[in-house]
C-alpha cells in the first residue's frame, strides 16, 4: 500500500476491523490471553528468546534501556496501597499487539514497517534505518532498538544455538514481536501445497506453545470455528460499550484490549483475572 493511498483514504485506514477498516485480510492472526491462569513464570518470554534469536544483554545494558526482549511480563498489585497485599501480584504478558490501525506504520520514513494481508505489523530489517519513530509512536512500548553487533552477541560457540528459520539482526535496526511469522509462513506453505486451508491449532507461537497453563490461545480470528474466535465472541466487550463505561450487560464478559480508547485495533484480547472477595 502506497503512502498516497493511505493519505487519500486516511479515515478508512483509521477504522478498526469491526467498522470495516481499510485492510483486506486473508487471515487475521490474534491471541486471547487468560490472566486468570497466568502464573508469571516467564516461560513465554524465555521461549521467545530461543525462537527468535534474541540476545541476552545482561543487567548493566538492561538498566541503560537497551533490553531486547520481544515480550515481557508486567506485574501489578490490586492492593497497591498495602505493604503486604493479600491477593498477591497479577501478571500480564505484553508483546506487540499487531494493531489493525497501527500508529507505528505511517511514521516510518522508509516504509520499513508495513501491514501484511494476515494482519501483522511486519518489519523489513534491511530497509530499516533505525530512526526509532515507530518506537516513539507505539503506545505499548514493544519496539526495541538493536544496539548490538551480531559478532558481539553470537560469538562462537553461541551461534550454534540460533534458530535457522529466522534471520539474525545486526545493530541499528528496530525489532519487535512478529507472532512467530516464520511458523505462520511454514504452515501456510504446507497448506497451500496440500491444497487446503490452515487448520486451527496448526500454527502456534513459541510463547503459546511454551505456556505451562495454556493461558495463551493463538489462531485466526477470521475463522469463526477457531478457539481464539470463540473466546473473542464469548468475552470481548465491544469498543462502544467499553468507551461508554456503562455497566456490562453480560457480566461473564471479561475480555478487553489494551488502550482500547486509542482506536488502534489490537489483535490481542486479555481476559480479566477473576478475584474472589475476601
Amino acid at each position: 500500500m502506497s503512502f498516497k493511498n493511505i493519505l487519500e483514504n486516511w479515515s478508512a485506514f483509521r477504522k478498526d476491523a469491526e467498522a470495516g477498516g481499510h485492510h483486506k485480510y486473508d487471515h487475521r492472526w490474534g491471541m486471547a490471553i487468560n490472566l486468570d491462569v497466568c502464573t508469571g513464570c516467564n516461560a513465554c518470554s524465555t521461549a521467545c528468546y530461543a525462537e527468535n534469536n534474541l540476545p541476552v544483554v545482561g543487567k548493566e545494558r538492561f538498566e541503560k534501556g537497551q533490553a531486547m526482549h520481544w515480550m515481557r511480563i508486567e506485574r501489578f498489585w490490586d492492593d497497591a496501597d498495602k505493604q503486604y497485599p493479600e491477593r498477591g501480584a497479577s501478571y500480564l504478558p505484553m508483546m506487540c499487539q499487531q494493531c489493525g490501525a497501527a500508529t507505528c506504520e505511517p511514521v516510518c520514513p522508509v516504509a520499513a514497517t508495513y501491514h501484511t494481508p494476515d494482519g501483522l505489523n511486519a518489519q523489513v530489517y534491511n530497509r530499516c534505518i533505525g530512526s526509532r519513530y515507530c518506537s516513539n509512536n507505539c503506545p505499548f512500548r514493544v519496539r526495541y532498538f538493536n544496539f548490538y553487533s551480531y559478532y558481539e552477541t553470537w560469538a562462537e560457540p553461541l551461534n550454534q544455538q540460533l534458530n535457522p528459520d529466522i534471520s539474525v539482526r545486526d545493530k541499528g535496526v528496530m525489532e519487535k514481536c512478529t507472532f512467530c511469522v516464520q511458523r505462520i509462513r511454514t504452515a501456510n506453505d504446507k497448506a497451500k501445497m496440500e491444497n487446503r486451508s490452515i487448520a486451527d491449532g496448526e500454527v502456534q507461537t513459541a510463547c503459546a506453545q511454551a505456556c505451562p497453563t495454556g493461558a495463551i490461545v493463538f489462531g485466526d480470528t477470521m475463522d469463526p470455528n477457531s478457539a481464539v474466535s470463540k473466546l473473542w465472541a464469548k468475552h470481548e466487550v465491544k469498543r462502544g460499550d467499553y468507551l461508554s463505561k456503562k455497566p456490562k450487560q453480560h457480566p461473564e464478559k471479561r475480555g478487553y484490549r489494551i488502550f482500547e480508547e486509542l482506536n488502534v485495533d489490537p489483535s490481542v484480547m486479555y481476559l480479566e483475572r477473576v478475584r474472589e472477595e475476601i
